[in-house]
């Protein structure tokens, strides 16, 4: 049969105009957030963590190895990294102010995207929920937040009891009992819910279900769902999965416990406090130790209110459930991956995914975040676009880059009033960078002692840190001072510095050392510097 050369022409026009459609069609963006995870990841150096779908993620994309939060609390980040703006600006120090009350017209890393043409949806922790409204800040959004009370658990589970998100079943019996013995004494909501936590919430949950049985696990495959959904509209989209593991309680189907051998968990090498340090830069690691099968093991005898002393048995359970719950989470990444691959969507997505902060295993004693030390600020950030190589770099990069960065991988105007900066030069040359340090900070009460304070705090005074490819410097500030007013010398009330290429466990503070004594002029200039641009802005 002949094909006349008019519809030959015909077919081929049509062919490249297809093609040139789908070319000039704008990347779609699929934005991984995962709760308190530390780079503690095989694509990070690590060699006895099991993470094959977060590392092959990192053979797509750029992996930020010297990457930092702007303060380690789960609501101040989030609202840091979602706007590109620091804590001074957000005003979100804590775990109850919400975000819109106090910039009713900030803008939000989705909000901007919808504003450009996208269609955006989200499920699970991207924001943190009692920083933003109950529909997860509906501005984000052009599609309703997907609620985790219609996700597809698996059969036999619903959504899990309690915040924790327990499926035991003898857990579940205790809880209905306390829950009746609250009801009976009139509680209601959250006091009803606390009043159970006093008697039953363990900090880890081993058991065989399958991954659907918790949340996380329900929460992938509703996302998976959505992004079919997605895929089949005429816009681009924006879809944020948010996943709470390896948050607290340490849960995962017992798959992924067997993955490790408890005997061989490494413990933390340096476990007191640091020589000449601040005592304001610690804590007593309230979040952990409100937990019904930790209270009673912790003694602070040695250390006072500096951390939490457990037993060496008790730290290694701890870890195997940290790791645990990292490689399940890994598994419903994974299963995001294929996703997009089944989709056909590979080469025009843009795929980020980050831990909200890093997490103290024990070192210095602490558990959980709530610091400036490496271990609370160091965050995993790994971004693969369209077009560009897979690399690793050293570029001091922080949270408040990545909207820059994903404006800018989308062909979008980058808004000129974010704090961040754009690291697509970056992802084209990982030997370059566009900043010489990233900034954490964290608030303090002022009192050294801070029994209850899960993370909140007054904030009286705020510890601001440099962090350079060598040092960390941090000062603390007294008497509400922020880093947009002028700087004050008489209210400094405390500083550190450390030398991570001789002390990499932070173990001296040696910023009254006389061989130190340039670098610490140097650190504090730069510091000084950072408040100067903050003062501007």
């Amino acid at each position: 049969m002949k094909i006349s050369f008019g519809i030959f022409f015909s077919i081929a026009l049509l062919s490249t105009q297809q093609n040139f459609a789908q070319q000039s069609l704008k990347p779609n963006v699929l934005f991984i957030a995962v709760d308190d995870l530390k780079p503690l990841l095989g694509c990070y150096g690590v060699v006895d963590i099991k993470t094959p779908n977060i590392d092959r993620l990192a053979k797509m994309g750029t992996v930020f190895l010297s990457n930092y939060c702007q303060q380690s609390v789960c609501g101040p980040t989030r609202a840091s990294i979602m706007t590109g703006m620091r804590p001074d600006y957000t005003k979100v120090y804590d775990l109850k102010t919400q975000m819109r009350d106090v910039n009713p017209d900030i803008v939000t890393i989705p909000q901007y995207f919808a504003n450009n043409g996208y269609a955006t949806s989200g499920i699970g922790k991207i924001f943190h929920p009692t920083c933003v409204d109950k529909q997860n800040d509906k501005p984000s959004w052009t599609i309703p937040y997907l609620e985790a009370e219609k996700n597809k658990y698996a059969p036999g589970f619903s959504k899990p009891v309690l915040v924790g998100g327990y499926q035991l079943p003898e857990t579940k019996v205790l809880v209905d009992k306390y829950m009746q013995e609250g009801k009976a004494k009139g509680l209601k909501d959250a006091d009803l819910k606390n009043y159970v936590m006093k008697f039953i919430k363990p900090s880890t949950e081993c058991i065989e279900v399958p991954d659907n049985a918790y949340e996380d696990g329900a929460n992938a495959i509703r996302a998976k769902e959505e992004m079919i959904e997605l895929s089949k509209g005429s816009q681009p989209f924006f879809m944020a999965v948010g996943f709470h593991r390896p948050h607290l309680p340490f849960i995962a189907p017992k798959k992924y416990w067997d993955l490790y051998q408890r005997a061989n968990m490494k413990i933390a090498t340096f476990q007191k406090p640091v020589k000449n340090g601040v005592a304001m830069a610690y804590h007593n690691a309230s979040e952990l130790t409100a937990y019904t099968d930790i209270t009673p093991l912790t003694s602070f005898s040695d250390l006072k209110d500096i951390g939490a002393t457990l037993s060496v048995e008790k730290q290694k359970k701890l870890i195997h459930g940290y790791y645990a719950a990292v490689s399940y989470t890994d598994a419903q990444v994974g299963l995001l991956l294929k996703a997009i691959d089944s989709l056909g969507l590979s080469k025009n997505t843009i795929i980020v995914l980050w831990g909200d902060h890093g997490w103290h295993l024990g070192d210095h004693n602490l558990w959980c975040k709530h610091t400036n030390f490496e271990q609370a600020t160091h965050a995993p950030l790994i971004i693969s676009a369209p077009g560009i190589a897979a690399s690793k770099t050293t570029a001091s990069t922080e949270f408040v880059d990545v909207f820059p960065t994903l404006a800018a991988l989308a062909g979008l105007p980058v808004p000129s009033n974010l704090h961040g900066k754009s690291q697509v030069s970056v992802m084209k040359n990982p030997t370059t960078s566009v900043k010489d340090y990233s900034v954490s900070q964290y608030p303090r009460s002022g009192l050294f002692s801070e029994t209850e304070r899960l993370g909140y705090a007054d904030a009286k005074v705020m510890g601001y840190s440099i962090r350079t490819k060598q040092y960390r410097y941090t000062i603390w500030m007294k008497d509400y001072y922020r880093s947009n007013q002028p700087f004050n010398q008489t209210l400094v009330a405390g500083e550190e510095l450390y030398d991570y290429k001789k002390d990499p466990n932070e173990t001296v503070n040696v910023v009254a050392d006389k061989m130190y004594k340039s670098i610490s002029k140097e650190m504090n200039s730069k510091m000084l510097d950072f408040f100067k641009s903050q003062a501007k802005k």
